[in-house]
């Protein structure tokens, strides 16, 4: 059954859909709240777990500015899932062929493309209209560049790569055994320099104004000054290239898989989303800056993916529209505990036993991402079903992590 609480107390209310949420991260809301350009209200997704300075699974309404720390460094980070007309008896008996396929396509981890096949190749035209866009930001804010090492090849040869922590590539069954392709990452290295640019940027700013904050990492922009217009730029740049980032590893991988299965086509609509951004909306007719920091939109109507552990199912929804929530839902399970006590707690024969039937990779190198980790993705369900309703449930015969 849906939960709805209201914490109270500071400047405006928090309404959290979850009874599951632990002190730390309450007290990131309560702080949060207490921001003057918070407004109405902040709603808590109930994936809800701490951050830095801001709450993950938080919406977080503004007027008149933005908080860089609220987005985040993993800007635009979301999820791309496409259904196929293949069935699971499609698929190839060897699953960890497939699995080595597509990681020998699609680089995990710190690895990208190498800059000499990257050159002339249909990726660089892909990402060239966002050349002039970028050089237009560094041109204001050179020390972007300087904070990435061989810029101008970079963001270009990781166009097209997964990264590592919670991003991920699986091929899923759904309840007919149809196969859906779903992968999750962001705006990769460019977009976490833009974002540790900015933030340290706002937090200079806060002390020259002598402006005190609950938190450093609260620091904000306000409307009108460059800065500000800077920041909504950099942003919305690395929105489009993590969107773009997700297609062009979409793209590798289903020519993976069309080398290893019978001829398919997709089928219905691709779902694009993001979790970590800004949006300029209008709610309560008045005209707010969204951010969604591990949450989704979730319209009346509106597809979204939200995703289990590696180990749990997952689930498309159709958004409901419910105000309470700025129209959002959640943007996964939301961890149950942080990485370095999860290596603590468990170890890669727990990994074993926690993805049994699911081909995937069993080593110490991601018992971080263990699903005894994450909340329940059932409980978390039954939380929100005032905000979406289940249109798939899926579960994952490949899990691909970096």
């Amino acid at each position: 059954m849906p939960i709805h609480q209201t914490l109270r107390g500071a400047q405006v209310p928090v309404h959290i859909f979850t009874d599951d949420i632990d002190a730390q991260a309450l007290r990131q809301l309560h702080n949060i709240a207490s921001l003057p350009i918070v407004h109405p209200h902040v709603a808590a997704m109930p994936d809800v777990h701490a951050g830095i300075g801001a709450t993950v699974g938080s919406v977080i309404p503004t007027r008149g500015a933005i908080i860089p720390a609220a987005v985040g460094v993993d800007i635009g980070c979301g999820m791309n899932a496409v259904r196929t007309t293949l069935t699971a008896s499609d698929l190839p008996d060897n699953l960890a062929r497939l699995r080595s396929a597509i990681e020998a396509e699609v680089p995990v981890g710190f690895e990208q493309h190498e800059w000499s096949r990257v050159q002339g190749s249909r990726q660089a035209r892909a990402v060239r209209p966002l050349g002039d866009r970028l050089a237009h930001i560094v041109e204001r804010h050179r020390g972007i560049a300087k904070m990435l090492r061989q810029f101008e090849r970079t963001w270009i040869c990781q166009a097209g790569t997964l990264g590592g922590g919670n991003h991920f590539i699986e091929i899923c069954l759904d309840e007919e055994q149809r196969v859906w392709i779903m992968l999750h990452s962001g705006s990769r290295g460019i977009g976490n320099v833009i974002g540790r640019y900015f933030i340290a940027a706002a937090q200079k700013d806060m002390r020259r104004h002598q402006l005190k904050l609950p938190d450093a990492d609260l620091a904000y922009f306000s409307e009108g000054s460059t800065v500000f217009d800077d920041y909504v730029e950099a942003v919305d740049w690395a929105q489009d290239y993590a969107l773009l980032n997700r297609s062009e590893m979409m793209r590798r991988v289903l020519d993976v898989l069309a080398k290893h299965a019978p001829p398919f086509r997709l089928d219905g609509e691709a779902i694009n989303c993001h979790h970590n951004y800004i949006a300029r909306e209008t709610h309560g007719n008045e005209d707010l800056y969204v951010t969604r920091k591990g949450a989704i939109s979730a319209r009346q109507g509106e597809l979204g993916i939200i995703p289990g552990s590696m180990g749990a199912r997952s689930f498309i929804v159709r958004g409901k529209g419910n105000p309470e929530s700025f129209c959002s839902c959640s943007h996964g399970a939301g961890r149950s505990m942080s990485r370095s006590e999860a290596k603590r707690r468990f170890n890669r024969f727990d990994l074993a036993e926690q993805t049994a039937g699911i081909e995937c990779r069993k080593d110490g190198g991601v018992v971080d991402e263990i699903p005894a980790a994450y909340k329940n993705i059932d409980a978390v369900m039954a939380h929100q079903s005032d905000l979406v309703e289940v249109v798939h449930t899926l579960r994952q015969v490949v899990c691909i992590k970096g």
